[in-house]
């Protein structure tokens, strides 16, 4: 490329007045993600409207891809700024989520990546029983931002250097994060942000959670229905951040509880040892089973008698409830 710009320096001369600033590229190896500076001419998009004289190598044009538009030819303050913005937006964040800052916990003071990374290791076996805790979300006052490492209020912008923390932000919650396909809502029924959509779940009063539409005139209420453990794993329901499903009894479970205990052929709900799902077709296998083994010839007319051969004992009859 630069064997190329050497070749038309007759254009630069004839174009001296032409803006020259800045814009962030992406480093062509896939082994880092650190970006480098490149000098090119101010235009809308490099790829359409560049200046005959400076001609853009084939190979570059496939392999260079630009983060974001570039500005209007005379702006490079919002190209500066447009950068600053969406800059470090892979780079930063811990296991669960990817954003641009941290957290200051208010219940211990410690510095966290979100609260599930507090939570973990506050909660691990390492630590004194009477040392665990979890962290209060609403309670959440300060973050720290991953780029310029200032410490500030809650908010989605960082005040030091600009950047955006986190293209979803919900100030009630105090929750970022830059993974926007997750189509995350704030549910002030729940009283916590939600992934799904907001479209296409609805929040029961009764039951206390938002569920999918889909149930929203046949499932069967039960009160707090997911304010509790899971039967399987014993991971609280209500903000959990795994798939959850309702059975026909009401009651919820893990979907991945509930896939594990289907290949281990359990079919009833931990809870109330209801079906499951639909056992038509087994209740319909084991009829013909029944069918196709006869009572053996011997056994046909024998009769047992269904009294009791002992009478209880008086004390046992009203055991406890």
């Amino acid at each position: 490329l630069l064997n190329e710009m050497k070749k038309q320096r007759s254009w630069s001369r004839s174009s001296p007045s032409l803006p020259i600033y800045p814009a962030r590229v992406p480093r062509f190896s896939s082994n880092t993600r650190s970006p480098f500076f490149l000098l090119i001419p101010a235009c809308a998009d490099v790829r359409q409207r560049a200046s005959p004289g400076l001609r853009f190598l084939p190979s570059f044009r496939r392999r260079c891809r630009l983060s974001s538009p570039l500005p209007e030819r005379g702006n490079p303050e919002e190209a500066e700024t447009a950068g600053q913005m969406d800059f470090g937006a892979e780079q930063h964040g811990c296991e669960h989520y990817t954003r641009r800052c941290r957290i200051r916990a208010p219940c211990c003071g410690e510095v966290f990546g979100c609260r599930h990374c507090h939570n973990q290791a506050k909660n691990s076996l390492e630590v004194d029983l009477l040392d665990r805790h979890e962290i209060p979300r609403h309670e959440i006052s300060k973050v720290i931002c991953s780029l310029c490492n200032k410490e500030q209020d809650v908010q989605q912008n960082c005040s030091g250097c600009g950047a955006c923390m986190g293209k979803y932000f919900c100030e009630k919650c105090n929750f970022f994060d830059d993974d926007i396909s997750k189509k995350q809502y704030h549910c002030d029924g729940c009283g916590i942000c939600r992934t799904g959509g907001i479209d296409n779940f609805f929040h029961c009063e009764k039951c206390g959670c938002c569920y999918s539409n889909v149930l929203k005139d046949s499932h069967h209420c039960v009160e707090r229905a997911m304010h509790h453990n899971c039967p399987v794993c014993f991971e609280y329901l209500f903000d959990s951040t795994m798939d959850i499903s309702v059975l026909h009894c009401g009651h919820t479970i893990h979907l991945e509880c509930l896939n594990e205990m289907r290949v281990h052929h359990h079919f009833s709900c931990p809870v109330c040892s209801r079906s499951a799902c639909d056992m038509t077709d087994a209740w319909q296998k084991l009829d013909q089973e029944v069918a196709a083994t006869p009572m053996p010839e011997f056994y046909q007319k024998k009769m047992v008698s269904n009294k009791p051969t002992t009478t209880p004992c008086n004390h046992l009859a009203n055991a406890g409830t």
